[in-house]
């Protein structure tokens, strides 16, 4: 079949190598004429958006952010004005969910798919094949799909409607730079209370938290919403964060994300929740944020199960 793939920067390059390497024809567009191996090796070359649609069942895109997505699909020689009836178009770009919604309704007026599935894996899992790409659109069309988003990545799944695909790509991009600025809290603490870097990481790395991932422990009590018995009681995890903030204050360290947690553990201890489980805490959140999170214990050991796989 006749693949689209605009954009060949250090992502889009791998990705669209990666579906010709499996037997697809593309036709490629770039703002930079930087298509020489794909040429090389079979593809096309189209000087718009446009003109890439109307010679494509399927496009795909890997774009720097919203403007130029938008840019790309509704912008003038874009491409909406190639796209075929029927035809689909996935952005693998990290977007605005909004502006997928927005876009995904113009296409539908045209009879066209838009699909939003932005990828995580980075360069090396571009070039890999070692990519997560999550699917925000019409189940149909991303089922007719999939074995071309198969050539791209190796754990293509369908999240959602429209725009799924790009919040699942901001909640794991927040959580890791989340992460990230409590890591430097933390080891800043660790370096200035006398211990070397590579020790605190090597001791680290060795315990309960650096051996199983945030997300692996998520089906234990966060997604059943069941904390009790606790693996880890609050008055527990409440009595460590105290003794770190401390820690922090002798050793002249900014602790904000410390006692960020510090005051939301102390909060839910005031609850009465100090013998639940440690992720107890976790409640103030989403009552706030006005959800409930309760995933049926059936379909959570199934999940759990799939990934193991």
């Amino acid at each position: 079949m006749q693949i689209g793939f605009i954009g060949l920067g250090t992502m889009g390059a791998s990705m669209a190598a990666n579906a010709q390497k499996a037997g697809h024809k593309l036709v490629v567009s770039d703002l930079r004429q930087a298509a020489a191996s794909h040429l090389a090796a079979g593809a096309t070359w189209a000087d718009t958006p446009e003109a890439v649609a109307a010679q494509a069942e399927v496009v795909f895109t890997s774009l720097p952010g919203p403007p130029e997505v938008e840019a790309v699909a509704l912008g003038p020689s874009g491409l909406l004005g190639g796209m075929r009836r029927g035809a689909a178009w996935f952005d693998l770009s990290t977007n605005s969910p909004s502006t997928m919604r927005k876009i995904h309704a113009a296409f539908a007026e045209k009879g066209a798919h838009a699909l939003d599935a932005p990828v995580s894996g980075g360069p090396r899992g571009a070039a890999s094949g070692k990519l997560a790409i999550w699917v925000g659109g019409e189940q149909a069309v991303f089922d007719q799909w999939k074995p071309v988003l198969d050539a791209i990545g190796d754990q293509a799944r369908y999240v959602g409607p429209i725009g799924a695909g790009s919040v699942a790509k901001l909640v794991h991009n927040m959580f890791g730079y989340i992460m990230t600025t409590g890591l430097a809290e933390v080891f800043t603490m660790g370096v200035k209370a006398g211990i070397e870097p590579l020790a605190i990481w090597e001791a680290v790395r060795q315990g309960a938290i650096g051996r199983r991932g945030a997300f692996d422990a998520m089906p234990d009590q966060f997604l059943p919403d069941q904390y009790e018995p606790p693996a880890f009681a609050l008055r527990l995890a409440h009595k460590d964060v105290s003794l770190a903030v401390a820690l922090g204050r002798e050793m002249g360290v900014p602790m904000r994300l410390a006692n960020m947690v510090h005051a939301e553990m102390t909060e839910a201890m005031n609850r009465g929740w100090q013998h639940q489980d440690s992720r107890v805490a976790m409640k103030l959140q989403t009552e706030r944020a006005g959800v409930a999170i309760r995933v049926d214990p059936q379909r959570l050991a199934e999940a759990v199960e799939g990934m193991k796989r």
